[in-house]
């Protein structure tokens, strides 16, 4: 690679320690309204730039990336999953792609634990009636929810997320099942004492509290889908801080509404920031603003790794969190 300093394009705002880094070492552009990047702007963007620096919420398809001039050679997205970026296109441009995987697994399976503890003892509720001043005070049947001691967990895609979600629900006292293309190595499987199940219909009308852990990939586009979803006990409850593609929406909408779901938790959406209002106006859904990942420690180390794989980029070599889509 040339010595001169890449130009690098952010397509949002990052923390300021991060941005300031990224003005010392590269000849960087800033979003500073972060506002998310129009589609003509971010065709400007692939036009001009050495370096794409987008994320999640920035749609790298196959039109965009025909736009890109010969100078685009990495897209180091800040953030793990890479589903909004075409990654056949890129490799038949010639571009690396980057993410930031490892950094973000406490975090979001903290925010999982929230949710599988927030449905089922129904926080959201309690927290709406004691603000409303409607609250009469303590009775033997007011409020009651389900402990969560002694129930099945099933957790769909146990990579590193799904392991750690699973670690803390050990200690909340949940036995552990999951779905997975294989198993686990047996270390873990022994360790965390989890049943591994090769059907995922099997599994889901086996267990209390299903958690969605799986990245979104063609395979997995709509993988709970009504017919799924209708599996589930009506005792059981969902919890998605994944991706929202993976669950068809408007079914798991219907199924709370008739009981055939006791509750859900969720943390992402199909067709973010848009969520359905057949969601919004149940009781029994816990809904978040894609958080799962919302530390200020998660975010740092986020900009650590893309500073780490541009700069590793520039200087020659294979930067570390190269993205193959074999691996996907």
């Amino acid at each position: 690679m040339s010595q001169k300093k890449p130009k690098v394009v952010l397509t949002r705002k990052l923390p300021d320690s991060i941005e300031t880094r990224m003005r010392e070492l590269f000849d960087t552009t800033l979003n500073d309204t972060d506002v998310a990047l129009s589609h003509d702007a971010l065709i400007e963007a692939v036009k001009t730039a050495d370096v794409l620096v987008p994320t999640v919420t920035d749609k790298i398809d196959a039109d965009l990336i025909a736009y890109a001039g010969e100078q685009l050679r990495l897209i180091a997205s800040f953030g793990t999953g890479v589903d909004h970026i075409d990654l056949a296109a890129a490799k038949s441009r010639g571009i690396t792609v980057t993410n930031t995987p490892g950094v973000l697994t406490e975090d979001t399976a903290d925010m999982v634990m929230a949710l599988i503890l927030a449905v089922p003892r129904r926080i959201a509720e309690g927290d709406a009636l004691a603000r409303s001043g409607k609250w009469h005070g303590w009775s033997p049947t007011g409020m009651l929810g389900h402990r969560i001691n002694g129930k099945r967990l099933g957790i769909i895609g146990m990579g590193r997320i799904g392991e750690a979600v699973a670690r803390r629900a050990r200690g909340f006292g949940l036995s552990i099942h999951y779905h997975n293309r294989k198993p686990v190595h047996p270390e873990t499987e022994t360790e965390l004492e989890a049943t591994y199940w090769d059907s995922l219909d099997q599994m889901l009308s086996r267990v209390d509290i299903v958690s969605v852990n799986c990245p979104h990939t063609p395979a997995t586009h709509m993988l709970l889908s009504r017919e799924r979803l209708s599996r589930m006990q009506p005792s059981a409850y969902l919890v998605n801080a994944s991706r929202g593609e993976v669950v068809d929406e408007q079914a798991l909408a219907e199924l709370l509404d008739a009981d055939h779901i006791a509750g859900a938790g969720l943390d992402v959406y199909a067709n973010e920031p848009h969520i359905p209002e057949t969601l919004r106006a149940l009781k029994n859904v816990v809904l978040l603003p894609h958080i799962g990942s919302a530390t200020i420690e998660g975010r740092l180390e986020m900009g650590d790794k893309v500073i780490i794989n541009v700069q590793t980029f520039w200087d020659g070599h294979s930067p570390p969190d190269r993205v193959i889509e074999a691996m996907l």
